[in-house]
């Protein structure tokens, strides 16, 4: 543990500023009507906007690792800053012009962005309280610094449709720069906290940090295990985001009323890592809500595909996103504790691209699907998910030790 004396100024208040980055970078306003966005203003089939999310998915991918290896090699306060500000600079390009070719450098610039400050920040904030000596509050720490991300999703998102609905569904892509700027500039304000020295001990600079970082995630089974459960759940979860929209639009939801819809799923995963414990002991221990989570999204899929009941289909989706995207956090301590300090933002960013590629692997089917039948591509996407569930129940002994509860 870093000595007192050698203790960087202010690394205690990194865990406010971090909250208040989250809240402001993860202010998309355009997340309630994304799909509108694409198919009113961009004039985009189903299987088109699904092949630009692919796009996105493959650069996320190429660029996780490499820019995970710049945080290690350069500084996570760095690459996070830079992150916002490309953010921001990410949603002008696409709001610009309704072509597709604009949308496909806009998704590039946006996978720059959110993948330079993915894994960043996290690191960031598990150095910090190593320096402090609290590593034993990661899951807690970092399950609030969730909360404040889907607290600014959900809100921005309410904020979103409501400009969408008065002044036309591109407007919420340029307004949500301001945010983004804003995050980067609090980014600027964190403060470095000590960690490995990278580049002079292990020599041979920025490709042997990337080959290390991954070589790492090769030679620790463990950490695959934890790997192919997030991989499996939260691809079929993500798929869910995606799909909602289409739902809410076939059961006749009206526009102004999506970005409620897009809260409440963010306010269902605020509260559920907010009261984790009190849900812990609810659902008889962490091991079985580990497995209720993986469930769950799938059986909410399955559902949505039969009915056409507005009401049900929210509450539905609710229970699908706050169930399977609440879920990651839950690890966030046990892979932390297994990744050395100086590769910690590297091997996050390598856990991240794997996840990353497996979506967009997905993608191309789902927009193909989707193009002929929704209620088929909501079955697809839930029998993924039971299959994907399977998986939940090896990690699950894997993270008694950080677990209140071991049950």
């Amino acid at each position: 543990m870093t000595s007192t004396a050698d203790r960087p100024t202010g690394i205690e208040r990194n865990f406010v500023k971090m909250g208040a980055l989250r809240l402001l970078f993860w202010t998309f306003l355009m997340s309630g009507v994304v799909v509108p966005f694409f198919r009113e203003w961009g004039h985009l089939s189903y299987t088109q906007i699904f092949l630009l999310q692919a796009w996105f998915m493959l650069m996320n991918f190429l660029l996780e690792v490499p820019t995970g290896a710049v945080a290690d090699r350069f500084g996570r306060k760095a690459s996070v800053a830079a992150g916002c500000f490309l953010m921001a600079a990410a949603s002008l390009v696409y709001g610009s012009v309704p072509m597709l070719a604009i949308f496909v450098l806009g998704e590039a610039v946006f996978a720059a962005a959110l993948t330079l400050v993915s894994g960043a920040d996290e690191a960031l904030v598990y150095d910090s309280l190593k320096a402090l000596g609290r590593e034993s509050e990661a899951t807690r720490i970092i399950s609030r610094l969730e909360a404040m991300k889907l607290t600014g999703i959900f809100g921005g998102a309410l904020l979103g449709s409501l400009v969408a609905s008065r002044f036309g569904v591109r407007a919420p892509m340029l307004l949500q720069a301001i945010p983004m700027a804003l995050s980067g500039i609090v980014a600027l304000r964190l403060v470095e906290p000590p960690r490995g020295v990278v580049a002079a001990s292990q020599g041979g600079g920025y490709l042997r940090l990337l080959s290390g970082g991954l070589e790492h995630f090769r030679h620790q089974p463990e950490l695959r295990a934890l790997a192919v459960d997030q991989v499996a759940n939260v691809s079929v979860s993500w798929l869910v985001l995606w799909l909602y929209q289409p739902q809410l639009m076939r059961v006749g939801v009206p526009l102004a009323a999506f970005g409620a819809v897009h809260a409440a799923m963010g306010l269902g995963q605020v509260l559920l890592l907010a009261r984790l414990p009190t849900v812990e002991r609810a659902v008889g221990g962490s091991v079985r809500l580990i497995r209720l989570t993986a469930f769950a999204p799938a059986l909410a899929t399955l559902a949505l595909a039969a009915t056409t009941q507005a009401g049900v289909s929210i509450a539905l989706i609710v229970l699908a996103a706050t169930a399977g995207m609440g879920r990651p956090p839950l690890f966030s301590a046990a892979v932390n504790s297994r990744i050395p300090s100086e590769k910690r933002a590297t091997v996050l960013s390598a856990l991240s691209a794997s996840r990353t590629l497996t979506i967009g692997l997905l993608y191309p089917a789902v927009g193909m699907t989707l193009d002929h039948s929704l209620p088929a591509t909501l079955t697809l996407v839930g029998v993924l998910g039971l299959v994907a569930a399977v998986f939940a129940a090896a990690p699950a002994r894997l993270l008694v030790p950080w677990r209140s509860d071991p049950r």
